[in-house]
């Protein structure tokens, strides 16, 4: 199962994406243990690839599957209501 965009059937265009909270998970991690962590960590912690790890970051509405959602809510210690949130347009 992979994320996706969400279509309204009536219309073709997009209503909203889903966007993954990497960053601002990343950054609330950083602050409570007080160190800088770096997407090495991450991917040494996750057992996600860097570069699956860069896209998640910087690549809005990026489509990943279950296992990295899984993996992240793992390491963040967090649900995936949580980790992901619906934007609309």
């Amino acid at each position: 199962m992979h994320l996706c965009y969400v279509f309204d059937r009536k219309s073709p265009r997009v209503n909203g994406v889903i966007q993954i909270r990497f960053k601002q998970l990343l950054a609330d991690k950083e602050f409570t243990e007080r160190r800088r962590i770096t997407l090495d960590e991450v991917a040494a912690a996750t057992g996600i690839s860097r570069t699956t790890l860069h896209r998640v970051s910087n690549v809005p509405g990026y489509n990943t599957g279950t296992d990295t959602i899984d993996a992240l809510c793992e390491y963040f210690r967090c649900d995936p209501a949580e980790l992901l949130v619906r934007v609309r347009e």
